[in-house]
């Protein structure tokens, strides 16, 4: 942007922002490098590389999210060289030569060019992978994507836009499921791909853990994700290849009930396992106890009952404003029934009313009530 042009000299101005951070990671990550490797121009009178294109989208994402046909005024606000970018190659940039880029870098062997990335981010950041945390989640579309059929290109599979049980509550709209791996040493990416928009978050697991094992060279990593891993076929595969993995048991499964009847049975000793310290000042600190299942899994594993003293807390409160609710809501019934105009003529009809009294606040699990009929005589 031009501020001044007066007298022999032109001042421009060029911003920087956060991009010199950003460049000294791709740089230690040797970025251009890889993209340059796996996506090296084809052609001489390409003006503007497809690795170069593709560092720009990095950096753009990184910071701001531009759409594509935005790109080249977002990029023409810096200065190039934070953008990987030589003299006189920002004007280069535009939506067409990046989606050309984007094409190049789909039909690249972009599993080499991933697994090259995350060993060197692995190596040059001393990244600890003893332990892996995977999450799944939709990306939601709002186009109709009439080719997103899941079909081959250029002999590799492709996700299916499709339309599943949706998150976003938007059962019309096609989606994509995204699956993210990460480690737990600073929560940093290690593995990623992409899965068909009613692809079921328990399938997935055991095509992640091959994948990481492959990646990593090992299998005795901790693999921690939430109750859809804990299937038999999930948890012995995993088992199987000599692995570890922690998940969680769906209240569903008869394990819980269980062991909520062995709590009300039997004394049962909890061991502190970690204190977190609590979010404001003056709030004691999050307390978690563990204690062993005496039996394990219907799969035969090891299972651990973790208590939080917040949940406690929060689980004592809940608890005593549904039964103050119940208790109001039986009120407000027996006021009903002394009135002359009550419609409720038979036990029966008091007794299901009562019960839906209750049940309307959660209270029926706490709250418990008897009918007792009796005459009155009025004069």
């Amino acid at each position: 942007m031009t501020a001044s042009t007066q007298g022999p000299f032109r001042l421009e101005e060029e911003r920087l922002g956060a991009l010199p951070v950003v460049d000294h990671f791709c740089s230690r990550l040797g970025l251009a490098r890889l993209l340059d490797e796996y996506m090296p121009p084809t052609d001489r009178r390409m003006r503007l590389a497809p690795a170069k294109a593709i560092c720009v989208v990095i950096r753009n994402l990184a910071l701001s999210h531009q759409p594509l046909y935005s790109m080249n005024e977002w990029a023409a606000r810096f200065d190039p060289t934070v953008l990987g970018l030589g003299p006189g190659e920002v004007h280069l940039v535009n939506d067409d030569r990046i989606g050309r880029g984007l094409e190049r870098l789909f039909d690249a062997d972009r599993s080499s060019l991933l697994s090259r990335l995350v060993l060197d981010a692995v190596n040059a950041f001393a990244i600890d992978c003893t332990e892996m945390h995977n999450d799944s989640t939709l990306v939601r579309l709002t186009g109709a994507y009439p080719l997103a059929t899941g079909s081959p290109r250029g002999n590799k599979p492709t996700p299916a836009a499709a339309r599943g049980h949706s998150k976003d509550f938007r059962p019309d709209l096609k989606q994509l499921v995204w699956i993210l791996t990460v480690s737990a040493d600073g929560a940093v990416p290690i593995a990623c791909r992409v899965a068909s928009g009613n692809a079921e978050d328990s399938t997935t697991h055991v095509a992640t853990w091959d994948g990481l094992c492959a990646l990593l060279g090992r299998s005795d990593f901790r693999y921690v994700a939430d109750c859809k891993l804990a299937t038999r076929m999930n948890m012995e595969h995993i088992d199987r290849g000599g692995g570890r993995f922690v998940t969680v048991l769906p209240a569903t499964r008869k394990e819980d009930g269980a062991f909520r009847r062995h709590l009300v049975d039997d004394d049962v000793t909890w061991t502190e396992a970690r204190r977190r310290p609590a979010r404001r000042i003056g709030d004691p600190a999050d307390v978690y106890s563990t204690t062993e299942v005496p039996w394990p899994s219907a799969e035969g594993f090891r299972a651990i009952w973790v208590r939080s003293s917040h949940k406690v807390d929060r689980d004592a409160e809940a608890r005593s404003n549904q039964i103050a609710a119940g208790v109001a809501a039986l009120d407000e019934l027996n006021q009903k029934l002394a009135s002359n105009r009550c419609r409720l003529k038979t036990k029966v009809a008091v007794q299901k009313a009562g019960d839906e009294a209750v049940g309307s606040v959660g209270a029926a699990r706490w709250v418990g009530f008897s009918v007792e009929e009796y005459e009155e005589v009025r004069g």
